[in-house]
């Protein structure tokens, strides 16, 4: 008798759909576990993903496109007394034909701040990019490419804003004296002394010390100078050495400017050696000294003098120092 066999049964559709209510009651087939663990694998990596950004973003390792009306230029003093337009016009061209290749540094005020973004370090590249967003219109000249950074203190700030410029661009010593005193007058550093230590900590000794003497400089004249930045090294040290030595020599040095007028770098650095020009010997009298003295004019320096002689001692006698005795002893004719 030959075998029988059943046929396969196939299910029909209103067949499966009851099958399917009678395991689910509600209809819905439960997500099967491995897709829940690639859910939840892929909530964490976005969740992860967020919080380097936002590290990244506060750490200034994250580049973002901020509108120029929403940066502060003004938020420090900065350390560029003029702006050589021929170089600026050299940076908007580059601007226009390739675009901001290097970003600017900003500190965020937070939400609610008008302007909300104070600059550190970039106004050159800012500038131009107004410049070509006024001139163009163009969408892609309206925001500036910027890292966030977050110093400490205002000082932080400065000395984040000195050192770019150190690397960068080439500071005349008055405006490297003058920030540091603007810095001084904000309230930003208590001293003179201190604002140079921390501004250019990483600058020689000797340097420091050469900034230090225009600083007096920059006191006795301020706005007076109208082309601080082309007075040279040497020029400078003379006439922070007068200023020192001579009381009534800044007041003789204002008056030399305001009669010469200059028009031009040039004729004002020939004004102020006018003025410097050698005090004749005998004009000023020597004091007597009959005995040996000793003095000490700081605590870097200590000076002992006797009929012929006068040594210096201490840390702060230094290629400086000398160099700007030397230009001293020659401004007074010796």
């Amino acid at each position: 008798m030959p075998a029988l066999h059943a046929e396969p049964y196939a299910a029909g559709p209103l067949t499966r759909a009851l099958e399917t209510k009678a395991m689910h009651p509600f209809g819905v087939a439960p997500a099967p576990i491995s897709r829940e663990a690639a859910d939840a694998a892929a909530m964490a990596a976005l969740r992860e993903l967020a919080e380097e950004v936002s590290n990244a973003r506060a750490e200034g390792r994250f580049v973002q496109a901020l509108p120029l009306d929403q940066v502060d230029e003004g938020w420090l003093v900065r350390d560029r007394v003029t702006v050589d337009a021929e170089a600026l016009s050299s940076l908007t061209e580059s601007l226009r034909a390739h675009g901001q290749r290097m970003a600017i540094e900003v500190v965020d005020h937070g939400a609610g701040t008008a302007p909300r973004y104070g600059l550190i370090s970039g106004w050159r590249r800012l500038s131009a990019l107004r410049a070509l967003h006024t001139e163009t219109g163009e969408a892609r000249f309206a925001t500036v490419l910027a890292v966030l950074r977050r110093p400490e203190t205002a000082g932080d700030a400065y000395v984040a804003m000195v050192e770019e410029n150190e690397i960068r661009t080439g500071l005349s010593y008055y405006e490297r004296a003058r920030i540091a005193a603007k810095a001084v007058e904000a309230g930003v550093f208590a001293s003179s002394k201190l604002a140079l230590q921390r501004l250019y900590a990483n600058a020689s000794r000797a340097r420091r010390s050469k900034i230090g003497s225009f600083l007096s400089l920059y006191s006795a004249l301020g706005d007076t100078l109208r082309f601080p930045e082309a007075i040279p090294e040497r020029l400078g040290l003379a006439l922070a050495m007068r200023l020192e030595a001579e009381p009534d020599f800044a007041a003789n040095l204002a008056q030399g400017l305001v009669k010469a007028d200059p028009a031009d770098a040039a004729a004002e650095m020939m004004a102020l050696n006018q003025v410097l020009k050698p005090v004749p010997k005998g004009q000023v009298a020597s004091p007597a000294i009959t005995q040996e003295n000793s003095h000490k004019p700081g605590d870097s320096v200590t000076f002992s003098f006797r009929k012929g002689e006068i040594r210096l001692t201490g840390p702060g006698v230094d290629a400086g120092l000398r160099d700007r005795l030397e230009i001293w002893l020659k401004g007074q004719g010796f």
